[in-house]
């Protein structure tokens, strides 16, 4: 089957010809004729299906025909995150660029005022995620009541970040003949229940069941016996040693992600970071490197887990294992996708036994056990473990103590050293840090509390508002011509 079998016109099918594809995938090859026949339809797509093609591509012939109006959109794509719904509007230019279609894009973090610029011009696709889009309804400056299509996208998301009240309110504003459209990886009650409430007579499309991975991605565990330090030495060996074109390394918080890109750096590798705590033009110009090859790691947290599509990823590593198995779902589906294979690996330490068991209910499959590293193994050098962390009244005896200096004492007596001390070498300050250094940091940055989950202020698995930086311009309202 090709695309000009979907029914889809010849503008549209030249755009796509233009991006190289020649066959749908399955989501697209179900999706499109139903969206085309202006049914509601129920879709349950895995992330890297190609999902938000079937809904793009139709959209864009269906509102080929007629105008828009000022402050009343006449399509609504609800997204989760801000990187889901600007990723959905280069979809929009890609794709809509033979037709004259407006666009807008209603996310945090941007400028306000250009948003409502924007919407009093008459917009044909508003793509917005629901905060921003209900503080402008509030405001009195968006009306939906024009709108008769809806979209809503990552619906299991918007459940997990507490979006489905908003959903359901902005769903009694629209009109009540309209064409709705709802995605999801997981059909969990809360979802089916929307979807029983405002889709009429919807076509079920279901591709993979529900919390499956996807067969074109090859899964190992990695047992590791340390934190920080030993782990951060088994990705180095993991990057060297394996076919790594492009990666992503997922963290559970943010100071691992800061903590891991530093490292790789200074061991000679391109990575690059992305977090909650980077305002959104940091986020989206170190994307940007990442898409280009100039950074061939990147080094995420969840933030990055869902939607992010970039084209050729080989490898995905979770250095933390997923405090939820969905999350586990969505970070492995940054690889393998669009036909292509792909490799991910998941570190799992002493306290990650009941992190995978769970992965695996959810999945319904083992998760093979990686029993050799490939590539050859850094030099061990002598270096100090971290010290555990005591309370009061968990002092040892001072005969323990005393032991425990003998041990780490260097086992030949060091002159002592003169007042006066050589001047460093150029070449040492130059070099990079050397693993004492580097365990010795671990000391520091507090890995035993990532290891009991006490710190959870620095969870990175939420949206992040306050960006007052430069628009880029795909974040422009954007005139396709």
């Amino acid at each position: 089957m090709s695309f000009a079998d979907l029914g889809l016109s010849d503008e549209l099918l030249r755009a796509v010809g233009d991006t190289g594809y020649t066959e749908p995938t399955p989501i697209q090859a179900s999706a499109i004729p139903s969206v085309l026949m202006m049914r509601d339809m129920v879709a349950i797509a895995q992330t890297g299906t190609g999902k938000t093609a079937s809904f793009v591509l139709p959209m864009i012939d269906i509102l080929a025909h007629g105008r828009s109006r000022a402050r009343m959109p006449r399509s609504l794509i609800l997204e989760p995150t801000r990187e889901l719904a600007a990723q959905v509007a280069e979809n929009f230019e890609q794709y809509g660029k033979y037709h004259k279609l407006s666009m807008a894009l209603l996310i945090g973090g941007v400028q306000m005022g250009d948003q409502v610029k924007a919407l009093e011009k008459g917009v044909d696709v508003l793509i917005a995620t629901p905060g921003r889009l209900m503080d402008l309804f509030g405001r009195g400056k968006i009306l939906l009541t024009g709108c008769s299509m809806l979209v809503i996208d990552e619906a299991d998301r918007m459940l997990d970040m507490g979006f489905i009240p908003d959903i359901e309110e902005i769903c009694t504003k629209l009109p009540a003949q309209r064409q709705t459209l709802l995605f999801s990886a997981t059909m969990p009650a809360p979802i089916k229940k929307l979807a029983d409430r405002f889709l009429t007579n919807p076509k079920t499309i279901q591709v993979a069941r529900p919390a499956t991975t996807n067969t074109n991605i090859t899964q190992y565990v990695v047992p590791v016996k340390g934190q920080g330090f030993e782990k951060r030495k088994v990705v180095r060996q993991l990057l060297r040693g394996e076919d790594v074109r492009t990666a992503i390394i997922f963290c559970n918080r943010k100071t691992t992600v800061r903590e891991l890109n530093k490292s790789l750096k200074e061991h000679g590798f391109a990575s690059g970071e992305i977090h909650g705590d980077m305002d959104q033009s940091a986020r989206i110009a170190e994307l940007e490197r990442f898409k280009s090859g100039d950074v061939n790691i990147l080094v995420a947290s969840d933030v990055a887990a869902r939607g992010l599509d970039v084209k050729g990823v080989s490898h995905v590593i979770n250095f933390d294992a997923p405090w939820h198995p969905d999350d586990y779902v969505h970070r492995i589906g940054r690889t393998g996708r669009a036909g292509a294979t792909g490799i991910a690996f998941t570190f799992v330490g002493p306290d990650d036994a009941e992190n995978i068991q769970n992965i695996e209910k959810l999945t319904g499959e083992k998760i093979k056990t990686l029993d050799t590293l490939p590539g050859e193994p850094e030099e061990d050098r002598p270096a100090r473990e971290p010290r555990r962390e005591r309370g009061r009244g968990d002092r040892r005896p001072r005969t323990e103590q005393s032991a425990e200096r003998e041990v780490e004492a260097p086992a030949e007596p060091q002159a002592a050293t003169p007042v006066t001390a050589a001047p460093t070498p150029a070449a040492n300050r130059a070099a990079p840090r050397d693993e004492r250094q580097e365990r010795r940091r671990d000391t520091r940055g507090g890995w035993d509390d990532q290891r009991r989950g006490s710190a959870r202020h620095d969870r990175d698995d939420g949206p992040d508002e306050g960006w007052n930086g430069p628009i880029p311009d795909f974040l422009k309202v954007t005139l396709t011509t």
